[in-house]
């Protein structure tokens, strides 16, 4: 049992960038490193990769991950806990035997298993958005229901480096190590809380330590070419210390803090995980130094009989087209092209739009008012469930080239499946987790 222990968090989304995780590791002082790759809709589209091969159905960028930080994980003694598995966790943990084969090295991978209930829906489920049955949305591709602690403690119980998760709570990712080395009662509501607190506040990494924070006229932010990902040092009574390594840029303070705190929460004071109800409203922060915020506080309730379970369906395609007009009279041009073609074809799908980029994509004509630019970027959308009539919308636009109006430069043209995701709530004694112990 510690008294103390540090947690980084190398990636907060799929796409997030690879070196913070590397420098975290190599001169973060790290137990663990975190990396959280995984959203609603990110693990319904590796459900549809592992369904069309099934070697595949991981995060996709697991193999550079792994590549760069796994002799690093090593050489520090640093544990590894990552959602990475998505919809695939043995497929992953093969790939990472793989590359430790490839190197020369040696590790033990512990995958947490069970969050697909898929094979328990019967499609009659009423969703919690539409309040509507999930066979009335389309075809289901996915169901992953959200884990907890209870499904990652066992794969720590090993000595596993790698635990390579599916679909689990974000801040049940941090809880974890938490429960495991400090030697946490589960049933203490007060400190799963605080935990599930600091969880949260690291959970989308670079988010605290000032990037999406940042506005460099009313909230500038140093050096975030080099932005570094958050550390946080915890005590065993639940208080815990969020810092960076010193070179790195970015910034960390009670703003950057407050800001994440409420970040995707509705009721601060019932935030609803798998393993509390945690309650935020006690928090407080402290700035103990450059870029070192203490946290304080916070405290939960008794964990919920149900689980978030995210469904994934196919939602139809969007088809989309987009060319350029400059000069004088661009944006009397643009909108007719834009009239041109929602002439033609826009009454044709269930959703149509016609946006005019730089001018008014964002809030609409009536608020972006002003000087007509130079140069204006027509865009348009239409969504339909028919594949070939979404993929009207970019041969229409790239018509314009010889239909006019005058002067159409730059066009492109794009088709993309839509995956739509909605939730229900199951009863979490439906829900068996597992773990596998794979072994280099």
């Amino acid at each position: 049992m510690n008294e103390k222990i540090r947690i980084g968090c190398g990636a907060g989304f799929s796409g997030d960038r690879l070196e913070p995780a590397l420098i975290l590791t190599e001169k973060g002082y790290l137990d663990y490193l975190v990396l959280e790759c995984l959203a609603e809709r990110t693990i319904a589209l590796a459900q549809k990769r592992k369904q069309q091969d099934p070697h595949t159905g991981y995060d996709v960028l697991l193999e550079r991950r792994i590549e760069g930080l796994l002799p690093l994980l090593l050489q520090h003694k640093t544990r590894l806990i990552t959602n990475m598995g998505a919809a695939n966790p043995i497929a992953g943990a093969n790939k990472i035997l793989e590359i430790a084969k490839k190197a020369g090295l040696k590790v033990k991978v512990a995958i947490v298993l069970g969050d697909d209930v898929f094979d328990q829906l019967n499609g009659e489920e009423f969703s919690l958005e539409g309040s509507k049955p999930l066979n009335t949305y389309g075809k289901l591709v996915s169901a992953n229901a959200y884990l907890g602690v209870d499904a990652i403690l066992p794969a720590l119980a090993t000595d596993a480096q790698i635990i390579l998760t599916g679909r689990v709570a974000d801040p049940s990712l941090f809880l974890a190590p938490m429960i495991h080395e400090l030697g946490w009662d589960k049933e203490n509501e007060d400190l799963m809380g605080k935990g599930t607190v600091l969880g949260h506040l690291m959970e989308c990494a670079g988010q605290i330590t000032g990037g999406y924070f940042a506005d460099p006229v009313t909230k500038p932010v140093p050096n975030m070419d080099i932005l570094g990902h958050p550390i946080v040092e915890v005590s065993r009574d639940g208080s815990g210390i969020i810092t960076k390594v010193e070179e790195t840029g970015g910034l960390i303070n009670t703003q950057t803090a407050k800001e994440q705190l409420l970040y995707e929460v509705l009721d601060p004071g019932n935030y609803f995980t798998p393993d509390v109800v945690a309650d935020f409203r006690s928090v407080r922060f402290e700035e103990v130094g450059p870029n070192q915020l203490k946290v304080n506080g916070g405290s939960g309730k008794t964990k919920p009989e149900t689980l978030k379970v995210s469904v994934g369906y196919q939602a139809g395609w969007i088809g989309e087209g987009k060319i350029s007009y400059a000069g004088a009279h661009a944006v009397e041009r643009a909108k007719l092209a834009g009239e041109i073609i929602e002439k033609r074809i826009g009454d044709r799908f269930d959703e149509f739009r016609v946006d005019y980029i730089g001018l008014s994509s964002l809030h609409g004509e009536s608020v972006s008012k002003g000087t007509s630019p130079y140069e204006v970027r027509l865009r348009i959308a239409g969504k339909s469930n028919e594949k070939a009539l979404a993929q009207l919308v970019g041969e229409e636009v790239e018509a314009l080239y010889t239909n006019g109006p005058a002067g159409g430069g730059g066009a492109r043209k794009y088709l993309n499946e839509v995956i739509g995701v909605v939730s229900i709530l199951m009863d979490r004694n439906q829900i068996h987790p597992s773990i596998q112990v794979f072994e280099s």
